[in-house]
């Protein structure tokens, strides 16, 4: 960062990786392969970009600030299997990537973690291993079991389509500047892939956790997917109470009720 005097956007929530040290963990649990084409979202100042480069046969990397361009450029100058893709990544058509990206492997911008992360399960369907460094929080969310705390509709869209392979914690002081949370990298493998159904589920997943003190059949009425009564006759059928709240249900459980809801 010195060396280029570059002064970090907070609008954006840059926290530019600047530890080497880190980037043997990541690419350990990202088990990099000198065949894989990886997509790295929020490149910053190309350090990440640079490590992976080295190891596989394609990087996209996805930047939104065209202001690090030149410093991102100059980071990979010796590598010719990097593409730089300025961008907002929430609308670039990243499917459309050629080659198409079988590994998603990012310091994630902190605003766009989870949505990122939603959109690739199903938007991005030849990746088939993600290792994402972000903060502890959200790490704790993506995996969480029913009746936490943590447990929503994250939790239930990336339980239903991989699985955990590792995790790791991550200092502060391995970014720049440190950021006021603690962070984790997370890795995970996929396990199922997705048709023209997921759609209608991540509504409904959405839709029953967007009113959490609500019940489920009433998250969902309020949401406009579907009648109390609508609702309820599906939980009957899955043996499950008229008043239980999304919380309660298992991953496996909304692809039942969506079936019945929200078909395709």
């Amino acid at each position: 960062m010195s060396r280029y005097a570059v002064t970090p956007n907070r609008e954006l929530g840059q926290h530019f990786l600047v530890d080497d040290n880190i980037l043997g963990v990541a690419g350990r649990l990202a088990a990099l392969s000198p065949e894989d084409v990886v997509l790295e979202i929020g490149a910053g100042l190309g350090v990440l970009t640079r490590y992976l480069a080295d190891r596989v046969a394609h990087v996209h990397a996805i930047e939104l600030d065209r202001s690090l361009e030149p410093h991102l450029r100059d980071a990979v100058a010796g590598n010719g299997n990097v593409d730089l893709v300025f961008g907002d990544a929430l609308a670039l058509p990243l499917a459309a990537l050629e080659p198409p990206a079988t590994k998603l492997v990012a310091n994630l911008p902190y605003q766009v973690a989870t949505p990122v992360v939603v959109e690739s399960l199903d938007g991005l369907p030849l990746v088939e291993r993600w290792c994402v460094m972000v903060q502890r929080e959200v790490a704790d969310r993506f995996f969480a079991e029913p009746g936490t705390r943590s447990y929503g509709a994250v939790s239930v869209l990336i339980r239903l389509t991989a699985a955990r392979t590792g995790t790791h914690p991550v200092a502060r002081t391995v970014f720049r500047p440190p950021p006021n949370v603690d962070s984790a990298l997370v890795a995970f493998e996929r396990t199922r892939k997705w048709g023209p159904e997921y759609g209608a589920l991540k509504r409904l997943v959405q839709g029953s956790f967007a009113y959490r003190r609500k019940t489920f059949a009433n998250s969902l009425e309020l949401a406009g997917l579907a009648t109390r009564a609508e609702s309820v006759a599906a939980l009957e059928v899955i043996g499950r109470p008229a008043g239980i709240r999304a919380e309660a249900l298992d991953p496996e459980e909304f692809v039942s009720l969506a079936e019945r809801l929200a078909p395709p």
